[in-house]
């Protein structure tokens, strides 16, 4: 028998694999990254047919346009003689007490918890509503928001007698009831008062007047309200606080709370309301009130403690 011819193959042949270069490995983990990637971008352009505008023209769009030229801030004019318009105490409480005291932030206490509102309730809803217009600890006056006194006094009331109070809701001025009958019956009494009146005969001449010179002068703000008629200007925005001594507001009529203030005089307490005083804004807040028409209301008010 003859010998097997030997193999020249070699061995390790069988065990290589395709990459034998440092540069077949570099392509191959490149690729491993590279190539599914571009798989699943074609796969997602396939699959959404929305259209895709080029980066940038969406700034000519109308809407785009409209944000741009929208104004920073707005102007809001409100009424504050309209009780429609006014808050209910739930509004209020959603619109800005809530960021507090539906969590019991910075100590507030929360919505309906009886335990912790017991104290503040015993100290009655003059004091509840002096805090709250004022502001105390870490809440600002008014809690930081924009309300009437009447809208916060109902936000108050909303408060504590969820936390088992029973304070009755404020009550708006008669004034400010007045102002907001509807406008139909305004314009009726218009028409009345506007109707030509009946012809009549000619009145039998008086007697001739007294010489002016025998007349009083009249006092400054006479224009506003004569002699014993309750000034405008009171009944508009006034009495809002000192009907009820609202934010320490000195009550109409309450002389042991004018006392201190008297010694300053008419020109004095005029020149306090012009300026304003604590949480009493410029001119009481009738921005177009002149000086007569709040001398007069001063005067009103020194009258009715002599």
């Amino acid at each position: 028998m003859s010998d097997p011819v030997p193999s020249h193959a070699d061995p390790e042949a069988d065990h290589e694999g395709p990459i034998r270069t440092p540069k077949q490995l570099l392509i191959a983990v490149v690729a491993s990254f590279v190539i599914p990637i571009a798989v699943i971008v074609m796969l997602a352009s396939f699959v959404s047919d929305a259209v895709k505008p080029g980066a940038g023209t969406e700034m000519l769009d109308e809407q785009a346009i409209a944000r741009r030229l929208a104004p920073v801030g707005q102007v809001m004019v409100r009424d504050v003689t309209d009780v429609s318009a006014m808050k209910s105490g739930a509004e209020v409480y959603t619109a800005q007490c809530a960021a507090c005291h539906a969590a019991g932030l910075a100590n507030a206490p929360k919505f309906g918890d009886a335990a912790a509102w017991a104290p503040r309730i015993t100290a009655g809803y003059e004091t509840l509503l002096k805090s709250a217009l004022e502001g105390k600890g870490a809440m600002g006056p008014q809690g930081g928001g924009d309300f009437s006194d009447l809208e916060i006094g109902r936000a108050v009331v909303h408060l504590a007698n969820a936390g088992g109070a029973k304070f009755e809701e404020p009550k708006p001025p008669a004034a400010m009831a007045a102002a907001s009958e509807p406008a139909a019956a305004l314009s009726g009494a218009i028409a009345t008062t506007a109707a030509p009146a009946p012809t009549a005969p000619a009145p039998v001449p008086a007697a001739p007047a007294a010489p002016a010179a025998a007349q009083s002068p009249p006092e400054p703000g006479a224009t506003v309200a004569a002699a014993g008629e309750v000034p405008a200007i009171y009944t508009q925005v006034c009495q809002m606080c000192h009907a009820a001594g609202v934010a320490n507001a000195p009550k109409l009529g309450d002389k042991a709370a004018w006392a201190p203030r008297l010694a300053l005089g008419i020109d004095g307490l005029t020149q306090s309301v012009i300026n304003g005083k604590g949480v009493m804004p410029p001119k009481g807040g009738a921005a177009a009130a002149s000086e007569a028409d709040l001398r007069a209301v001063v005067t009103y008010m020194v009258e009715s403690v002599k």
